[in-house]
């Protein structure tokens, strides 16, 4: 395998490069390092919506936060814009979180960010500015078959800071134009690079919760926008018994064992959270367990899925651990996913995203049938009254 993070050839002119630049140490440092490899550096950063009043407290784009790119920029000497994408932003990833939790579902907004927001607006502006490419700070790395030319996303050399979970959506469109050059750093050696380079975002800490959050609880932020979602309801048993009452389906994740308010004679974890009643559904441990799930919008890294059943190993969540798997190609842009052993905490809404060593071969989003109670199952108005 090659790199397509290389320096640029001798003697060639060179080849221009946006940089998504946010005021952290990731995005500084590989705007930095693309400097340092000869290419033509722009840096660009999103102004993201945040809420009325809290705009001071947005991890991705305070006015500190710009301030501090624009001056990285200034001490690398390349050109800086900003790009207004309030309103896009909050009519594609902020709704699509409220409207996902409205239905149930436990959304991963990072991955629809960087489906529609840096990977198709910015991407698509970075293309119009005939940049040869757009290049983040992500924590991945992008390599290229010797023989037959294709692109492959792989894990960023850091596991513990690996973000190729959340870019499963990439194209070979995307992986031919992009570039993750901290991908090829741990953390430690990133910071390292940043006092190299003389950049005050070197010890500057990581910032860890929901952008659009600005530092809130998720379920203060959902009572404020969504408050049909806080409503107390009933907490019923998969089999229809009716046990207490919830506090609104926007406090409880799939998986939940602890701060439930009920007593039962043996643990009971969240099995489903149903808004058309309002009905919080748990179970036991062996009820939660699931052996086969599917998926829906699948992105293939190749471009095409496989012809028939894959093994893979699978992660169904961010830091999940991945977990052995048969991956069956659906109609539909769908799979199956048939694990060696029973899996716990899969959840309508989050990335199942297929894995095999460190490749990343693809993914898709949960569907809803993984937590619905079987067929078999009391009807759900057992116990309401």
């Amino acid at each position: 395998m090659n790199t397509n993070q290389a320096s640029q050839p001798a003697n060639s002119k060179p080849q221009r490069v946006v940089v998504a630049m946010s005021g952290g140490v990731d995005s500084s440092v590989a705007a930095a390092l693309m400097v340092e490899q000869g290419y033509e550096v722009i840096g660009v950063m999103m102004r993201l919506w945040s809420e009325d009043g809290k705009e001071a407290l947005n991890r991705c784009c305070t006015p500190e936060q710009m301030d501090d790119a624009r001056h990285i920029a200034a001490m690398l000497g390349i050109p800086f814009y900003v790009l207004d994408v309030k309103d896009y932003f909050r009519d594609t990833i902020v709704q699509f979180y409220l409207d996902e939790h409205g239905r149930g579902r436990t959304p991963n907004p990072c991955i629809e960010c960087n489906r529609q927001i840096r990977f198709s607006y910015l991407y698509d502006r970075a293309m119009s500015l005939d940049a040869d490419f757009l290049a983040t700070g992500h924590y991945a790395r992008v390599l290229q078959s010797e023989s037959d030319g294709r692109f492959q996303l792989a894990q960023g050399l850091d596991q513990n800071k690996d973000q190729s979970y959340v870019l499963h959506m990439l194209s070979q469109e995307h992986l031919s134009h992009v570039k993750f050059p901290v991908g090829h750093y741990t953390k430690p050696e990133v910071r390292e690079l940043a006092a190299k380079f003389g950049l005050p975002t070197a010890k500057k800490s990581d910032s860890m919760d929901l952008c659009f959050l600005s530092g809130d609880d998720y379920r203060n932020f959902l009572e404020r926008h969504t408050p049909e979602i806080t409503v107390p309801g009933p907490i019923i048993m998969a089999d229809g018994r009716q046990l207490g009452q919830h506090k609104g389906l926007a406090h409880y994740t799939i998986g939940q064992r602890k701060g439930l308010g009920v007593s039962y004679h043996e643990s009971l974890f969240v099995m489903y959270k149903d808004p058309v009643r309002n009905a919080l559904i748990l179970g036991t441990r062996d009820q939660i367990g699931h052996t086969k799930i599917t998926a829906r919008q699948i992105s293939w890294v190749s471009g095409q899925p496989p012809e028939g059943p894959i093994k893979a190993e699978v992660k169904i969540r961010y830091k999940a651990r991945p977990l052995a798997a048969t991956v069956t190609p659906l109609p539909d842009d769908r799979v199956e996913i048939e694990f060696v052993d029973p899996v716990f905490g899969a959840t309508a809404g989050q990335g199942a995203v297929f894995y095999h060593q460190d490749i990343c071969l693809g993914g898709g989003i949960i569907e809803d049938e993984v937590n619905a109670p079987q067929p078999n199952v009391i009807p759900l108005e057992i116990g309401l009254s």
